[in-house]
């Protein structure tokens, strides 16, 4: 062990990215994928974490940890702390792993609680310090109750911290009422990360030191400005910050690690191959969790979203409803009330064109047609208020551009179909549209959202706002 001056030298501190490991196409590690993923974070960290959790550690061999340790210290050569994950189920070959750690040169050694055969608090204390007498580098133990199955136990952290060379603790658990006391707890006596994406900003206001995270390899700029803003006590921007990241950081945590965060990687031009076994990427990732992925990597600016071309021929509002199946003659002959409306601007812009009538006129068999043999990119859906409660008077969303992918279906079918529920339901309680027709009538709307569209909470705003438009202008005509 070394003397504690010495080992007070290494502080943890800032943002950490535990790495991916990545494999070739015949489940090899891939050392020159893995030298370019350092480099490619290094500027925007205070360090690297190497076969951790999301480095697949338990699925790596010892050589394989030893080699990915040798790669990291010499990639990086020196200029930044290098972190290796030596955990292990049993104390003699987390003491191996920490030994091959020490002769491969990083600066420390980051330890999960023992696992899979369970242990009392007493065999947990015994773990690690048995770990701190016989390492040569800082120890920083590693809580992730969801896969080792129980907390390292808060006293036995207070009293581990008082060993020389255990300087630090990750927090994977998301259960900031345990991090809180470890805080108070540990009184400084050694750093407290927090290793949960989704709670980094209380983490942080609470006294966490830094983070050591998965999505850190992803954005660890936009975790920078968040630890930059709280340091300087500007929680508003880091709030927002931590928001804006806040659904991909729920998706890195609630999917599997290592899964989506190298979907993401793969997606930002760094191919890291696929998980070992048994995890995989297309077994584990649904082509929603993947569409919703690369959204909101477009939306940080991680990705950039080759811009659609959309071709708008402006007709007469009569005309307007020919390719849902009713004709402009059908509109004037029967009565059919039309309008229009749309509401904001750019790129989030909602165009909405609405016809109504009675289920006795052309607009009942248009309905039957366009749910039972839907036209291929521009097929329509049934307006719902919440999942089997439909809405009255029976509504049809179509959209007027065609959906050529998942991404463009997932932005365009979300906001317009809720929020167009949303508006019917409103009109219907005001008595905008009356009561006499809710089972009677049936409505069309035809929708322009413009395929590139990023953010779903203007959308749902600006479809809700132009169906409402559009209902008050066509049933202020009176509705046949």
């Amino acid at each position: 062990m070394r003397e504690s001056d010495e080992m007070t030298k290494f502080r943890l501190r800032g943002v950490y990215p535990a790495l991916v490991t990545p494999f070739t196409k015949d489940d090899n590690v891939d050392e020159v994928a893995y030298r370019k993923l350092i480099q490619a974070v290094l500027g925007d960290v205070e360090g690297i974490v190497v076969a951790g959790t999301t480095g697949e550690f338990v699925y790596l061999s010892v050589e394989e940890r030893k080699r990915l340790f040798e790669i990291a210290v010499d990639e990086v050569r020196g200029r930044k702390p290098v972190i290796a994950g030596t955990g292990a189920a049993s104390t003699k070959t987390a003491i191996e792993l920490a030994k091959v750690a020490a002769d491969a040169g990083v600066d420390a050694c980051l330890v999960v609680c023992p696992y899979f055969i369970g242990t009392d608090d007493k065999g947990i204390h015994e773990h690690f310090y048995r770990l701190a007498q016989k390492s040569e580098l800082p120890i920083i133990l590693y809580n992730i109750p969801q896969t080792a199955g129980r907390y390292i136990p808060r006293r036995v952290v207070e009293d581990l911290a008082r060993i020389d060379n255990i300087i630090g603790l990750k927090d994977s658990s998301g259960d900031l009422t345990y991090t809180l006391e470890l805080l108070e707890k540990v009184e400084g006596r050694i750093d407290i990360v927090i290793g949960h994406d989704e709670v980094v900003l209380p983490a942080l206001a609470a006294g966490c030191s830094g983070m050591i995270l998965a999505s850190a390899q992803v954005f660890p700029d936009i975790w920078q400005k968040v630890f930059a803003a709280v340091h300087i006590g500007d929680l508003e921007t880091a709030r927002a910050l931590q928001m804006k990241v806040q659904k991909l950081a729920r998706i890195f945590c609630r999917l599997g690690g290592p899964v989506p965060v190298k979907a993401a990687l793969g997606m930002m031009g760094l191919d890291m191959g696929k998980t070992r076994m048994p995890l995989k990427i297309g077994g584990a990732l649904v082509h929603e969790d993947r569409e919703e992925i690369r959204l909101e990597l477009e939306k940080i600016g991680k990705v950039k979203h080759k811009e659609s071309e959309v071709e708008q021929v402006e007709l007469p509002l009569e005309q307007r409803f020919e390719d849902v199946g009713i004709p402009e003659d059908a509109v004037k002959k029967e009565g059919l009330a039309v309008g229009s409306s749309e509401a904001g601007t750019g790129i989030e812009r909602v165009k909405m064109d609405l016809v109504a009538g009675s289920n006795k006129t052309s607009i009942a068999k248009a309905f039957a047609v366009q749910l039972t043999s839907p036209r291929h990119g521009y097929e329509a859906l049934t307006i719902i208020l919440e999942p089997n409660l439909t809405i009255r008077p029976a509504s049809l969303v179509v959209p007027t551009v065609k959906l050529k992918n998942l991404r463009q279906a997932n932005m365009i079918y979300g906001p317009s179909q809720s929020a167009i529920g949303r508006a019917v339901a409103d009109c219907l309680e005001s008595n905008v549209i009356p009561e006499s027709v809710m089972n009677s009538h049936l409505m069309i709307f035809k929708v322009f959202m413009h395929p590139d569209a990023l953010d779903r909470q203007k959308l749902y705003e600006n479809n809700y706002a132009a169906a409402s438009e559009a209902i008050k202008g066509v049933f202020s005509k009176g509705v046949r």
